[in-house]
């Protein structure tokens, strides 16, 4: 069975940063793309970044390149999204999300998410 808990959000102040984490079970996480999407009070799902199995390639959504990492420990079965430079825009729920075969763009699983707020 396909587990994928998410931690480490919280409350932070602009420009801050915060690091979460997902800890992967029940599928062979290194063979697996990965994702990290959001979803904003009253906005629909956004896909913040995704990583390939092997972490040799990675994907960022414009509102967010250049201030957040996504990477991945194979070993651990851990999926990570440092996150800097936060901005107020950056309030959402944090799901990390386990792509469906070999796809880019579909997703079969995902967490109960993990809360970011960032305010003042």
């Amino acid at each position: 069975q396909v587990q994928l808990v998410e931690s480490g959000g919280g409350l932070v102040q602009p420009g801050g940063s915060l690091r979460l984490s997902c800890a992967a079970s029940g599928f062979t996480f290194s063979s697996t793309y990965m994702s990290w999407v959001r979803q904003a009070p009253g906005k629909g799902l956004e896909k913040v970044a995704s990583i390939y199995s092997a972490g040799t390639n990675t994907y960022y959504a414009d509102s967010v390149k250049g201030r957040f990492t996504i990477s991945r420990d194979n070993a651990k079965n851990k999926l990570y999204l440092q996150m800097n430079s936060l901005k107020s825009e950056d309030t959402a729920v944090y799901y990390c999300a386990k792509h469906r075969g070999s796809s880019w763009y579909e997703y079969d699983s995902w967490g109960l998410g993990t809360q970011v707020t960032v305010s003042s």
